[in-house]
């Protein structure tokens, strides 16, 4: 089963500020609750994230590698994530508004085990107002 999320954002800032969050793989990693930890290599397109999920069948960190394949600034980034357990595909678009912008958020999670895409379909959305929550925390602190 693929798990499918799309949600859009409203922002009071330049869209140059949330492509600053947003193009960054390690701010992205940080906003998942369930990334552990994770690396981003040199090259700032790949990175590894190490899920911990809640479910019977992953009794171990589930590791991701992820890439952003399509990188157009300021305004779109596209990244997959491969593993055992799922793959997951994050796209970010970035419009701009009469008062700063909007970002449109749509995620794929295609589980790879049993218990995968039900633990996506339960919790992307709040995966995706942890990943809000965490852009408007930067814009606050970068304000």
């Amino acid at each position: 089963m693929t798990v499918r999320v799309k949600r859009t954002f409203e922002f009071d800032a330049a869209g140059e500020r949330v492509w600053e969050f947003i193009a960054d793989p390690a701010k992205r990693a940080g906003a998942i609750s369930v990334v552990d930890r994770f690396e981003v290599a040199e090259d700032g397109r790949h990175a590894t994230w190490h899920l911990e999920l809640p479910i019977p069948l992953v009794k171990s960190t589930a590791t991701v590698e992820t890439e952003d394949i399509v990188v157009e600034e300021p305004t779109h980034v596209k990244f997959v994530g491969k593993s055992r357990v799922l793959r997951v595909t994050g796209e970010h678009t970035i419009q701009p508004t009469d008062g700063g912008c909007r970002l449109i958020n749509e995620f794929v999670v295609d589980g790879r085990l049993p218990g995968v895409e039900t633990f996506f379909e339960r919790n992307l959305d709040t995966e995706l107002d942890n990943l809000e929550a965490a852009l408007r925390r930067d814009l606050e602190a970068t304000a």
